[in-house]
């Protein structure tokens, strides 16, 4: 048996297979959403994982308007904000937020379960959020896929 035949490949910017894929925000509530976006951004579930490389795939994110939230979270959640100046601190619950652009919501979720450091930065760059059903990213030929069979 040749033992050189089981050497382990390391994925590399140069070497990954990224792909698109399409998921409805809608069918789930928001944390499952998010964790399992944060999960094909970083590239988890192939079997080429690599944790110090950007291996994950492009992701597209339709009906972030309807977004789903549990529980009290439309009105006791807050986010805050802070300009830097004196008395700059702002409070937005996730209804306010969801009134003024629903798909940052998505965007500040899924930021929050990548990594802190330039990786979890490029992983971030590969999300792409919109309100509605339409998107301009046809010519990738994107991929529909459904949260429940990851």
């Amino acid at each position: 048996m040749d033992h050189l035949s089981f050497k382990t490949t390391h994925v590399n910017k140069a070497n990954a297979q990224k792909s698109w894929v399409i998921v409805d925000a809608s069918v789930a509530p928001l944390g499952r959403v998010c964790s399992q976006i944060a999960n094909i951004l970083r590239g988890k579930h192939k079997p080429s994982f690599t944790p110090n490389s950007d291996c994950g795939d492009n992701v597209i994110v339709l009906n972030a308007d309807n977004l789903r939230v549990t529980g009290k979270k439309m009105t006791e959640k807050v986010y805050i904000t802070h300009s830097g100046y004196p008395g700059g601190q702002k409070r937005r619950t996730v209804r306010e937020q969801m009134n003024r652009d629903s798909r940052r919501v998505i965007e500040h979720a899924v930021k929050g379960m990548l990594q802190g450091n330039k990786l979890g930065s490029a992983q971030y760059r590969n999300l792409y959020v919109y309100a509605g059903m339409e998107h301009p990213h046809e010519a990738q030929q994107p991929v529909a896929i459904e949260l429940k069979n990851l």
